[in-house]
């Protein structure tokens, strides 16, 4: 992690961005106190692709009236 003035980070931003690796991190700083984090981005992590019906059978109760409208709603029903 390294720490560099507004100043330096104005004049050299570029040069910032292209040096950091993967995970790598530079905070700006303004009168000692950090300002701002230039987080340099990793590769997106690989996921397993989704299979549907993995969930089947997972519900064991479902209320009989689950889909009639609520009470509170009736007056907008009408």
């Amino acid at each position: 992690m390294a720490n560099v003035s507004i100043q330096e980070a104005q004049a050299n931003l570029p040069d910032l961005i292209q040096g950091l690796t993967a995970g790598g991190e530079v905070v700006i700083v303004e009168n000692d106190r950090p300002v701002a984090r230039i987080i340099a981005v990793g590769e997106p992590r690989q996921r397993a692709p989704r299979r549907p019906g993995t969930l089947r059978g997972t519900v064991l109760y479902m209320a009989p009236d689950f889909d009639a409208p609520l009470e509170e709603f009736k007056e907008y029903m009408e």
